[in-house]
């Protein structure tokens, strides 16, 4: 197995902010600047992960001519989203977005003539590239047709089901919880799944409205919504809610 990791990128340019920004609004990413002096900084955005960067350089300008030479793929959730906010950019499609047998590929140009590709594949090649390389965790559910619709409808995570009987939830590229049936389960008595979200309120109200009932412990200062504030555990603010087996899961303030 590779002991080998690649977690960046780094993008030479002209204006380093200004392609930030095209990349932070084609992607809804947030950017943002890594420590430092100006001179030293750089402009990045997180993907799931994987860091891409953006520098000035005295030996780099104007727009790249082979952008073709190397080509950034970018995974994304919704293909067709995607696109429209890149025809919102402006973007140069070298080639439009298209359904290649359930998967969806499409290749444009950035503002500097970078070439990049965005694609989604099908649930049945995910399955197929989804073999784990590395440790993974799971839990149990006694009716794995109601742990894939909440998971996927509720939740909003993308499930694939595997052909032995079991579902693989996908945190992101490099995790994959399995979620395997046990008619027997029994909930465990601790949270087995923490979900970071950016606006913990709006996350909340959102799962309320789809039925999700939020849980009340004794010896915690919730509020209205079932909010627990930081300071009455020390940790981040969070809200407990259960899966239809009864899994405790959380969502918790980024």
């Amino acid at each position: 197995m590779a002991t080998a990791t690649i977690n960046s990128m780094l993008l030479s340019t002209d204006d380093p902010a200004r392609l930030c920004d095209w990349y932070a609004a084609a992607f809804e990413a947030a950017p943002q600047t890594t420590p430092g002096d100006p001179g030293t900084s750089y402009r990045v955005i997180a993907l799931d992960g994987f860091y891409l960067m953006f520098d000035k350089r005295d030996d780099v300008s104007g727009r790249n001519a082979d952008g073709a030479r190397a080509i950034l793929n970018v995974e994304v959730d919704d293909p067709q989203a995607t696109a429209k906010r890149l025809d919102d950019l402006g973007a140069e499609w070298i080639s439009p977005l298209e359904d290649r047998d359930g998967n969806f590929f499409g290749t444009v140009a950035d503002p500097d003539g970078n070439w990049l590709q965005i694609l989604r594949l099908s649930d049945e090649h995910e399955v197929e590239m989804s073999q784990p390389e590395s440790a993974f965790s799971g839990f149990a559910v006694r009716d794995l047709d109601a742990a894939e619709t909440f998971y996927r409808n509720v939740l909003g995570m993308r499930v694939l089901r595997f052909p032995m009987g079991i579902l693989g939830i996908r945190i992101n590229r490099q995790t994959t919880v399995m979620v395997y049936p046990k008619p027997d389960h029994e909930p465990a008595t601790y949270t087995i799944l923490n979900i970071p979200v950016p606006d913990l309120e709006a996350a909340v109200d959102d799962l309320t409205a789809k039925g999700v009932a939020f849980l009340r412990y004794d010896g915690f200062d919730h509020d209205e919504r079932g909010i627990v504030g930081s300071g009455a555990h020390g940790g981040p603010d969070l809200a407990w809610f259960t899966d239809p087996s009864g899994n405790v899961l959380s969502v918790l303030r980024n």
